[in-house]
């Protein structure tokens, strides 16, 4: 029993189901590695560029042995009319000798770093020096091929080849062969079954130099998006592009003297490319086979397995995050055994979360009712001690000890208004200023303003949402600064009539503002003992804020600016 219930949860498990549709969906990668067909491919193509890289430098073969030879025979001359130096009749009677036994270069000579030639196969003098090729030369002081399509001694198409000679370090000049073109015509290739469209020889500076066509037709069967410049400095190339012809060609470049004389061979693609198309295209059919059969397996094994429960799983979730709702179905017996876990884990785990936050909500709740009757109380006894002060005040025996009692006595009430404010409100972490200043202003009036007093009063509360902490000294402030200004109130000029402006703003999101102006008595009053003002600077020191107060034309005003940072909503602690 146990082993067949062992049994069943293996093949239920997610793993071995997405094990065994996996393996499916790379079924096609082992069918193509026992085909190898893309290897077959590769080495097909491999075989293709070598193949036409050796087929191009046997093409290039009299090319090669020309300039190769003719470099070395550079390079040796170059040592040897050192001898020669003071003597140019002796100098070009030996390279006159020399030219007749090689039977391939129509000169030979030595050009000096000043570009008059005095030792040479032809004899005589000849000045070069304005000739834009050796100018170009004596700057690099490197070996150097270039073609001259007219020799300026034999008048004929001619291939030169430089050679520089250095005495101690020092430049002195060239040794120079020049090999006619007609002699490379007339040297035959290797023959080999295949050959080039056209092989054409350039140098290091992308010129070309030889072909085997007509220079016209060579120069625009040339790759239309390289220059041959870029391919100096390779060892061997082969890539696929278009002459400036727009027709597609298949290119092959090889060095001839590396650095200095490349071969580039031109191919029609459709001859090079005919025994390998039918490889290639199977390269590219079977792995796109491969892919969509794998892409189809691997969807829909993972999607019937896995994503459908996911989703069904982050439906629940989300509509128990919405509204504490757990679910009332749960997955059907065919889910795979993780996925129920994860259920039955969530269903355990949800429930345990609303036992917990209704655990929570009761201790809040009781915690508010106890704060509230804690206010409660606090404002029932200040209204007792307010009571007992007011009995005192009956029996003082002078009118500054009553008038003393009675600051104190309000004081004390406006104390008893922010707990009665506190113990009303819903919320006990913060209090409406603006209700809270009213009420205040409004005891005062009763007490400081008798009726038939002839004040005009102005009052305008907005709504800021003050901490609990700033409440009590805001209103102590405000009991101060009213009870200044009504004790001090009078007419203004020409004895008009008593006016009491009093304003809570808040012009900033986080910033609220408390006016106070009152117009006074022309009269000097009785000098005060200034205790109101000391209150009143120290009660905004607690809120942070700014005082300004003064007079101007027979009104006092005092402006009070203090912030109201907005509180987080409170987090609950679990």
């Amino acid at each position: 029993m146990t082993g067949g219930f062992l049994h069943g949860d293996l093949f239920r498990g997610l793993t071995f189901r997405i094990l065994v549709f996996l393996s499916l969906a790379l079924l096609p990668f082992g069918l193509i590695a026992i085909v190898q067909t893309r290897e077959l491919a590769r080495q097909a193509d491999t075989n293709a560029e070598l193949s036409l890289l050796g087929l191009t430098e046997q093409a290039s073969g009299a090319e090669r042995t020309i300039i190769q030879e003719g470099l070395g025979a550079a390079q040796a001359l170059s040592s040897i009319v050192g001898i020669f130096a003071d003597d140019p009749l002796a100098c070009a009677s030996f390279l006159h000798a020399y030219q007749q036994a090689s039977n391939r270069y129509s000169l030979v000579g030595f050009l000096p770093a000043n570009g008059v030639m005095t030792c040479s196969s032809a004899g005589g003098v000849h000045d070069f020096s304005d000739n834009p090729d050796f100018i170009k030369a004596v700057e690099t002081t490197q070996r150097t091929v270039f073609v001259n399509p007219m020799g300026p001694l034999s008048g004929a198409p001619m291939l030169a080849i430089m050679h520089p000679h250095f005495v101690e370090g020092t430049f002195v000049g060239f040794a120079t062969l020049s090999v006619p073109l007609a002699i490379l015509r007339d040297m035959s290739d290797p023959e080999t079954t295949t050959q080039p469209h056209d092989i054409i020889t350039f140098n290091s500076a992308g010129e070309p130099l030889t072909s085997d066509r007509p220079r016209s037709v060579s120069l625009s069967d040339l790759p239309l998006n390289r220059s041959l410049k870029n391919f100096v400095g390779y060892s061997t190339s082969v890539f696929e592009d278009v002459n400036t012809e727009g027709d597609a060609r298949v290119y092959t470049v090889v060095p001839i003297v590396p650095d200095l004389v490349y071969v580039i061979g031109i191919w029609r693609q459709e001859e090079v490319l005919a025994g390998t198309s039918h490889a290639n295209a199977l390269s590219v059919f079977l792995p796109v086979l491969m892919w969509i059969a794998s892409l189809i397996v691997a969807f829909w094994s993972i999607n019937r397995l896995a994503i459908g429960y996911i989703r069904r799983l982050g439906r629940q979730m989300r509509i128990f995050a919405f509204n504490r709702s757990l679910p009332r179905a749960t997955l059907s017996a065919s889910a795979p055994r993780e996925f129920v876990e994860i259920q039955k884990v969530f269903m355990s785990m949800a429930d345990s979360i609303i036992r917990d936050e209704a655990s929570l909500e009761n201790s809040l709740r009781e915690k508010n009712i106890l704060l509230k009757e804690v206010h409660h109380r606090v404002k029932n006894n200040l209204q007792l001690i307010s009571s007992i002060m007011n009995m005192q005040i009956r029996r003082a025996p002078t009118e500054a000890s009553r008038q003393v009692l009675r600051r104190l006595q309000e004081r004390i009430l406006s104390l008893a208004t922010v707990h009665k404010n506190l113990y009303q409100n819903e919320g006990l972490d913060r209090v409406d200023a603006g209700a809270l200043i009213e009420e205040i202003v409004g005891q005062l009036l009763v007490i400081g303003l008798p009726a038939g007093s002839q004040v005009a009063v102005e009052q305008s509360y907005a709504s800021v949402m003050l901490d609990t902490d700033d409440a009590a000294p805001l209103t102590l402030l405000v009991s101060e600064a009213v009870t200044n200004a009504m004790k001090y109130i009078g007419p203004g000029d020409d004895d008009t009539r008593a006016c009491l402006d009093i304003s809570l703003t808040q012009p900033e999101p986080e910033v609220a503002c408390f006016s106070i102006t009152n117009s006074f008595d022309a009269a000097p009053a009785v000098e005060g003992t200034g205790l109101g003002m000391q209150l009143i600077n120290a009660f905004a020191r607690q809120l942070n804020a700014q005082v300004v107060s003064g007079k101007q034309d027979q009104t006092y005003h005092l402006i009070l600016t203090f912030p109201v940072p907005h509180r987080a909503k409170p987090t609950l602690d679990y």
